[in-house]
């Protein structure tokens, strides 16, 4: 008997995955979300004086940008050659969207949209990454 797998948004799915492309998800979907964290620390640390974490959170911004980019690639795996739901993939098309915002209103030093954007970021990528967690299944190694 085969459980139920909860996706976002209220898709279930009864398949499993090769445990490869899981685990990829799994990995970059956290990294992502550490990334996420940590721009917000040093955001935080740089409102408080230090200018010098600017430019701190600007490579990481670019590090956490290019981490969501293999969750998106890890996704897309687990929608087509997995046959799995494509609302992991997306959900993650989704982030890259709202995360170039994110990018094209720090860059412009609009800080009064990107905090609040910063919020909707973390939001997402903590609820992605805790569905990662607890919902695809892997296919046993039989």
């Amino acid at each position: 008997m085969t459980s139920s797998t909860p996706l976002p948004g209220g898709v279930t799915v009864s398949a499993s995955a090769p445990s490869w492309i899981v685990w990829a998800l799994r990995v970059t979907a956290t990294a992502h979300l550490i990334g996420v964290l940590a721009q917000a620390a040093l955001a935080g640390l740089f409102v408080t004086g230090d200018v010098d974490l600017l430019t701190w959170h600007q490579n990481n911004g670019g590090v956490t940008y290019a981490l969501l980019y293999l969750q998106l690639v890890s996704a897309v795996l687990l929608w087509r050659p997995a046959r799995l739901s494509s609302r992991p993939a997306l959900i993650s098309l989704a982030m890259v969207l709202v995360e170039t915002a994110q990018v094209a209103l720090g860059n412009a030093r609009l800080i009064a949209a990107h905090i609040p954007l910063g919020m909707l970021i973390f939001g997402m990528s903590a609820v992605f990454t805790m569905w990662a967690w607890r919902g695809p299944r892997t296919r046993s190694a039989a």
